[in-house]
């Protein structure tokens, strides 16, 4: 096997992470057009499905009425609507950090839905974490180290609801072998479709849905990014899909955290937003959690080879 071989699949993690850790900036820019977070992300997930849908028709027949796949749909709907709405209305890195909280979340689905136990090192990866975001979030004004805004809110939602989809990704692998990844992957930006509708009236409501749908109407460069933007995310997810398949997970999980160096690159570069000292040292807390849970052996730990489904 030749390098480029091995190498391809870790290649197209890092693409995926790349894109995910830049894909706040065009959801800002239709914000900025008048297309809100809510309604572009729901015109977006539109996009992806309906590209799904026709490159992959032939799978449509594998998918089955689950009570799993609904859960799929409503985890990853919940991650990619709050994830959209918070990179666009907070602060980029802190909302991602506190995203990236998901192992503690994980821990704590895993243990609940797939009964593994937590143990000393999921303890410890959760102490870890949850003491990197209380260092970042603690100020002597603001009091406890919760986060301070909706946008910070959002981003702690999407990685519970990130993790829980790892959790039930992992059933479905186990429960419905035959629905191919690309099928959960339709499901779930079905979810987002439906989450996003499911939001929108508390979000603007018809006002804003009405205000996206003559932006993007009037404005060739408006439809054109929200079209570019809904054909890329499902490109890349296809992509993500092949080296997913061929990267054991712990590594995989490795390689995605690329998506917070991309992030801090661009949203200093595109939105002139910095970390002070203390919020860097509570994000390495949460990345250093981030990387122990992929790298330390433990037999009991949720592997979830689809953890790139849920990413907007």
């Amino acid at each position: 096997m030749s390098f480029g071989t091995r190498a391809a699949p870790a290649l197209a993690i890092l693409i995926g992470s790349s894109v995910w850790g830049l894909a706040w900036f065009p959801y800002r820019v239709l914000a900025q057009w008048g297309v809100a977070a809510v309604p572009a992300q729901i015109c977006t997930a539109t996009v992806a499905i309906l590209l799904l849908s026709l490159v992959y028709r032939r799978s449509l027949g594998t998918l089955r009425w689950s009570w799993l796949l609904v859960g799929v749909a409503f985890a990853g709907g919940t991650t990619n609507v709050a994830f959209v709405w918070g990179t666009t209305h907070g602060h980029v890195m802190r909302v991602l950090l506190l995203f990236y909280l998901t192992p503690v979340w994980t821990a704590l689905f895993a243990h609940c839905l797939l009964g593994e136990r937590v143990g000393l090192r999921g303890v410890g990866l959760i102490a870890l974490a949850l003491g990197g975001a209380g260092l970042m979030l603690w100020s002597p004004a603001l009091g406890w180290p919760v986060p301070n805004n909706p946008g910070e809110w959002a981003g702690a939602v999407a990685g519970a609801a990130f993790a829980l989809n790892n959790v039930l990704l992992r059933r479905v692998s186990q429960a419905l072998p035959g629905v191919p990844a690309e099928m959960r992957s339709w499901t779930l930006y079905l979810g987002c479709v439906v989450g996003g509708l499911l939001v929108l009236p508390f979000d603007g409501g018809t006002q804003a849905g009405q205000a996206a749908v003559s932006a993007l109407a009037s404005g060739a460069a408006t439809a054109a990014v929200a079209l570019a933007l809904g054909c890329t995310i499902a490109v890349t997810n296809v992509i993500v899909q092949f080296g997913l398949a061929r990267v054991p997970a712990n590594q995989a999980a490795l390689i995605m955290l690329f998506e917070i160096v991309v992030a801090a690159i661009s949203s200093w570069w595109l939105a002139s937003e910095g970390l002070g000292v203390r919020e860097i040292a509570g994000g390495l807390c949460i990345v250093a959690a981030g990387v122990l849970s992929g790298i330390l052996p433990d037999s009991r730990r949720c592997k979830s080879a689809t953890a790139g489904d849920a990413m907007v």
